[in-house]
C-alpha cells in the first residue's frame, strides 16, 4: 500500500530499536483518507470470508477498524481497557501486555454484541509481539465464533507476533512489514 509505505518512511520517527512512532498519522493525529484507504485495502484482502464483524481493541484500533467495517458493511466491535460503570455483567475478558505501555490490561467485550456463528476480521494497528491479537482472538473464540483473520496496519517483522500467530493457525495480513529499526533507519521486508 503505497500510501501508507510513503507516511510511515517520511513521517514515522525511530524512537530506539523496537519502537516506531507515528503519532502523526494513525495513532494520535490521524488521517481520514489514509484510514479510508487502508480499510479499503482491509476488504479487499479478505474478500469472500463472509465476515460479519470487525474487532479491535482501544483506542488505536479503532480508526482502521471503523473504515474497514465500513468497506465490509459490518458492525465494529472494540474491546475496552478500561473498566466501564455500563460493562460490569455478561463480557468476555482476557488479559493483555502492551509492548508500547509496559502494562497489561484487561479488556472486555459485552457478550451480546459475539455470538456463535459470527466470522470475525481482527484489526489492529501494530503487531509486535501478538498479544492484543491473541487476546481478541481468544475472546471470539469463548463466543464460539471464527476468527477470519488478523489485519494489521504494521507489523515489526523483527518480532515474533506474526510467526506465534501464524503457527497457532491464524491469517496475518499486514499492510506495511517493518525488518528493522536498527541504527535510527526504518527499513521495510
Amino acid at each position: 500500500m503505497k500510501l501508507l509505505i510513503d507516511k510511515v518512511m517520511q513521517e514515522g520517527i525511530v524512537l530506539d530499536n523496537e519502537v516506531l512512532k507515528v503519532d502523526s498519522f494513525l495513532n494520535h493525529q490521524m488521517d481520514p483518507v489514509l484510514m479510508q484507504e487502508i480499510g479499503r485495502e482491509f476488504a479487499r484482502l479478505f474478500a469472500g470470508q463472509s465476515i460479519t464483524k470487525v474487532l479491535t481493541i482501544e483506542s488505536s484500533g479503532i480508526a482502521p477498524g471503523i473504515m474497514t467495517a465500513l468497506a465490509l458493511n459490518v458492525r465494529l466491535i472494540f474491546a475496552r481497557k478500561r473498566k466501564s460503570l455500563t460493562l460490569t455483567e455478561d463480557i468476555f475478558v482476557e488479559k493483555v501486555y502492551s509492548f508500547t505501555k509496559q502494562e497489561t490490561n484487561e479488556i472486555t467485550v459485552s457478550r451480546k454484541f459475539l455470538a456463535p456463528g459470527d466470522k470475525v476480521l481482527i484489526v489492529d494497528d501494530f503487531l509486535a509481539n501478538g498479544e492484543a491479537a491473541f487476546g481478541l482472538a481468544r475472546i471470539v473464540e469463548q463466543a464460539g465464533a471464527e476468527v477470519a483473520g488478523i489485519g494489521i496496519v504494521i507489523e515489526k517483522s523483527f518480532q515474533p507476533g506474526r510467526r506465534v500467530l501464524t503457527k497457532a493457525g491464524y491469517r496475518v495480513e499486514s499492510l506495511v512489514r517493518v525488518a528493522s529499526l536498527a541504527g535510527g533507519k526504518i527499513e521495510l521486508v
